[in-house]
């Protein structure tokens, strides 16, 4: 058996799951390989931003880390995840909808909530047309926390900038948070006072909206946390 080093201190990041899926769904799941696949959708689709949100058979099958957890034959974990997917669109968790593709026809879940069932629709009157990712979706480590980033880029954290990294990094998205540091790093501008700053330049206009241009409701569901965090949005 493989052992968990269990999680490393701090603020950990998290996926919101409804709380239908454990008083109602999980009692109903009796298959291993169908629980791994929703839980892996309610993650994916919670990395994504857009009005329509889903992930491919395609994008699944790449994702080495999370098949090698279905069985350890590639063939077999394959499978595995096709029947797991099969299960979950049979009990109705997910959405399944196959459009034309280059070479094949290409599997699109989405998770049947009321933006997946629009997204399905939109499909249908063929106002939507997923396509494929410049990123593919896969399970990677995690990426820096901001401690590290400021100890790497800026240097030894005291209490203060400590207290001021937490709760920054419950305010903004994690890719911010990067970008910022790497625009100060850019810029020359090491110091936690200028990349706060640009944080709240982007919470307050919308990043990549423009100066003059306020932020919509989208955009504030989207990148405020705290008091909506509880929002499951996907």
């Amino acid at each position: 058996m493989q052992q968990f080093n269990g999680f490393p201190p701090g603020k950990a990041r998290t996926v919101a799951v409804p709380g239908q899926f454990f008083s109602e769904l999980l009692p109903m799941i009796d298959d291993l390989a169908e629980l791994k696949v929703t839980l892996y959708l309610f993650w994916a689709l919670q990395q994504q931003e857009g009005e329509y949100r889903y992930l491919t058979l395609r994008e699944l099958l790449k994702d080495t880390r999370f098949l090698s957890g279905l069985a350890p034959d590639p063939d077999e974990a394959a499978e595995a995840a096709r029947a797991g997917l099969a299960r979950a669109v049979e009990r109705g968790t997910l959405l399944h909808v196959q459009i034309p593709g280059v070479d094949e026809p290409q599997d699109v879940y989405f998770v049947n909530t009321v933006r997946g069932r629009n997204a399905v629709r939109a499909i249908e009157a063929g106002r939507f047309v997923p396509g494929d990712r410049a990123v593919p979706i896969a399970l990677v480590d995690e990426r820096p926390n901001i401690f590290a980033l400021y100890e790497e880029n800026i240097g030894p954290l005291s209490p203060l900038i400590s207290d001021q990294l937490r709760a920054a990094e419950q305010d903004y998205p994690a890719a911010w948070i990067e970008e910022a540091f790497r625009l100060a790093v850019e810029r020359n501008k090491r110091s936690w006072r200028y990349i706060a700053a640009i944080l709240q330049r982007w919470e307050s206009e919308g990043k990549d909206r423009g100066v003059t241009q306020q932020p919509t409701q989208a955009d504030r569901y989207r990148y405020v946390r705290g008091s909506l965090s509880d929002i499951i949005d996907f």
